[in-house]
């Protein structure tokens, strides 16, 4: 059974917000505040410590994705020159900043450019080609209803169980659609109480408590915030408000209840989906949830290892969002991610678009960029870090991976050197007006969404 597709972009536009390690995250409360330019989506706050970070182990992959690092292109070289002699006469050495750039098969600039440095947000590619080896494009996230006790004109004479399976995007719209489920189903009051296991997560916050305390306001239209309220006026007309009332208490249980009956599973959107979204909101909590799914910092690195060819000192990672200096990765390491994107990616008929944002075309953080139109790429921001990595489609050269590491207090400025230098390589190499296929999502997968099910015994 399916509802109607319901609006992510509200929520989206509420909740992805990139938080302070040092502050509370976002919450439903604050979150449609204009940001600050400290809690900005694209800004993730600098609080690097001292931990040392994940490399990969010490085993040889098969083939290094991106080309020797000798010999670059001697025009392009130089514009990156006059770029960093520009960041230098700024007062932002040499040292602190690395470049590489190629197209699938040539040099074309080469600074620093398998030297490790802070990767801020462009981690976040990382994680997303872990993800993806792991679990594939279309992996569901499964969230189950269940019951304890019997239904009875309108009333659920027990508990009602939310088993979460590390769903990073159940937002205030599944919560009422969910409840409009539970109606359907018959439930309009809980005797008892809402048990959540750990694994269930709502509008991005990483505390079962409180995300059971959403869920349980989610689907009960009587009991709405204004944030709730609010979101509610984006689904499409005539959608029903949820009426299930929870009589007992939210409470966190390790493990369901023996007599629990599943009764309705909620499947999330799609991994690639996810990992779109992701990337266009540059939401840590989401990077981080599905970097634990596949077995943390340390796994995203080996995976990262393996597809790409780089050598493992190119990569550290202390967690999946970037947000700490101590992730580290080198330029070529970063485009060699984007190439072991799409070396995973074209054989499934999907491309480095259908899960990184494309300029242009997708709303999110680039939208504030100045940024060659058409362009699949990724950024990433500490307080004393600006990185971009990515692909940018010519007509003279094909697509040009890159990659910009720049490190110092200048977060506008570095953004603003970064876009002129890459509108130069578009302008000297002729603009596109049309995504090239390699740089063009699936369309296929527009439709993709959310879904629900009630379960019938025969599944049980």
């Amino acid at each position: 059974m399916h509802l109607p597709r319901l609006v992510l972009m509200g929520i989206l536009g509420a909740f992805f917000v990139g938080c302070s390690p040092n502050e509370p995250p976002v919450s439903q409360a604050t979150s449609n505040l204009p940001p600050s330019d400290s809690t900005a989506p694209w800004v993730e706050e600098d609080n690097s410590t001292t931990q040392v970070g994940s490399t990969a182990p010490e085993s040889s992959p098969e083939a290094l994705l991106t080309v020797p690092p000798e010999n670059p292109d001697t025009a392009t070289q130089e514009l990156v020159e006059q770029y960093l002699a520009r960041l230098n006469a700024q007062g932002f050495g040499n040292a602190e900043q690395g470049v590489w750039m190629q197209t699938e098969d040539t040099l074309l600039a080469n600074h620093q450019g398998t030297v490790r440095f802070p990767a801020a947000s462009v981690t976040k590619v990382a994680t997303a080609l872990a993800a993806l080896k792991t679990f594939g494009p279309d992996r569901e996230f499964v969230t189950e209803l269940g019951t304890t006790g019997s239904i009875e004109n309108g009333v659920l004479n027990g508990d009602l169980v939310v088993t979460g399976e590390s769903d990073p995007l159940f937002v205030w719209e599944e919560a009422i659609a969910v409840g409009n489920f539970l109606g359907e189903l018959g439930i309009e009051r809980v005797t008892g109480d809402l048990i959540v296991h750990n694994g269930f997560y709502m509008n991005f916050e990483v505390d079962s408590q409180l995300s059971g305390e959403l869920f349980a306001e989610g689907i009960n239209g009587n009991t709405w915030s204004s944030d709730a309220e609010a979101q509610y006026q984006t689904l499409p007309p005539g959608m029903p408000r949820p009426q299930v009332e929870i009589e007992g208490n939210v409470r966190v249980a390790a493990s369901p209840p023996a007599n629990v009956t599943p009764v309705l599973r909620h499947y999330s959107l799609p991994l690639a989906e996810q990992l779109k979204l992701m990337n266009r909101y540059s939401n840590n909590m989401v990077a981080q949830t599905l970097a634990d799914a596949v077995g943390g910092a340390d796994v995203v690195v080996q995976k990262a290892i393996e597809a790409t060819g780089v050598p493992p000192g190119e990569i550290q990672l202390i967690n999946g969002s970037g947000l700490e200096e101590d992730n580290q990765m080198s330029p070529r390491a970063a485009v060699a991610l984007f190439l072991a994107l799409q070396e995973y990616l074209e054989p499934l008929n999907l491309t480095v678009a259908d899960v990184v944002a494309v300029v242009g075309k997708d709303e999110g953080i680039l939208e504030v960029r100045s940024l060659p139109a058409l362009s699949v790429v990724k950024s990433g921001s500490l307080n004393r870090v600006s990185t971009i990595a990515g692909g940018i489609p010519t007509q003279e050269n094909g697509t040009i991976w890159i990659a910009i590491m720049n490190g110092g207090v200048n977060m506008q400025g570095f953004r603003d050197a970064q876009d002129v230098l890459l509108n130069q390589l578009t302008n000297q190499w002729g603009a596109v007006s049309a995504s090239p296929d390699r740089l063009s999502p699936n369309p296929d997968r527009s439709g993709k969404m959310s879904r629900r099910e009630i379960v019938d015994e025969a599944q049980l």
